[in-house]
């Protein structure tokens, strides 16, 4: 039922945008698809595969009149989400223009873990799963986006030793991508975690905020028409709570999952 009441709301979300398609008047849409290999998945400045290898792929519907939706897959570590092997991500959004250069866009995410449970980690149940409102402003190459969290943030609540739960936390982030030429571009990133709860008891390095930034670059390199090769470079501080971070799976495997990571990625677009 954890599941059920995250995927739902978000597939009955796409499917009323799919919809419309097959009807007489049905509006221009354009349908993409995706799929990538990258050394490691780096999400908001962690790593969600122990720094491990990730398999990726996902398609998109935008149609004229400012609707989208998307399905998007990626490998993870159990290390990180106890009992899972695969992050499902369901999204809709609506968005206009607002003039020559600007627009905006609002819409919702639901990250889904199949399998994954605090208690394959022998904890009390909680489910990892995530749902998020968003709203983002853009202007021309930048987009300023505030996503906050519908349901606990990743599974972080009283089962995990914080004060309370993560319903409500909130992350802001700021993007830009800019052409270099016909083949190289960059994308530049930078981001605020703010959780909603603290820790009841500090961690080993006594710690007990898990707010924390990141930033990222990312030098992407198009080639062979759909195909494009990727060199990334993060990092995440906070390094007290996150630099000792245990396996759920093995309490002897600590791993520093923010910090400075770089990533390459090989990605193709349909």
């Amino acid at each position: 039922m954890k599941i059920l009441s995250i995927v739902l709301p978000g597939a009955a979300v796409a499917l009323a945008l799919v919809a419309p398609v097959h009807a007489d008047d049905a509006p221009s849409a354009t349908v993409t698809g995706n799929a990538a290999l990258t050394s490691d998945y780096m999400f908001r400045g962690l790593t969600q595969t122990w720094g491990q290898p990730a398999i990726q792929g996902g398609a998109d519907l935008a149609l004229a009149n400012g609707l989208a939706a998307g399905i998007w897959a990626s490998s993870i570590s159990g290390n990180s989400y106890p009992g899972g092997s695969v992050e499902l991500d369901l999204y809709a959004s609506y968005g206009t223009a607002l003039g020559h250069d600007w627009s905006w866009r609002a819409g919702l995410y639901s990250y889904v873990y199949p399998g994954a449970n605090l208690d394959e980690a022998g904890l009390p149940s909680r489910s990892l799963n995530t749902g998020e409102a968003n709203v983002a402003l853009i202007w021309k190459q930048f987009t300023l986006k505030y996503n906050y969290a519908l349901t606990d943030y990743f599974g972080a609540d009283v089962e995990q030793g914080y004060r309370r739960d993560s319903k409500g936390t909130r992350y802001l982030q700021l993007d830009a991508s800019f052409p270099l030429d016909d083949a190289w571009s960059l994308a530049l990133h930078a981001g605020h975690t703010d959780y909603a709860t603290v820790l009841v008891s500090p961690n080993g390095e006594g710690a007990r905020n898990p707010d924390y930034a990141d930033v990222g670059a990312t030098l992407k390199y198009q080639f062979a028409g759909h195909w494009s090769a990727s060199l990334g470079l993060t990092y995440a501080n906070n390094e007290r709570f996150y630099d000792h971070t245990v396996s759920f799976t093995n309490a002897s495997d600590v791993r520093n999952v923010g910090g400075t990571r770089a990533f390459v990625m090989l990605q193709g677009a349909f």
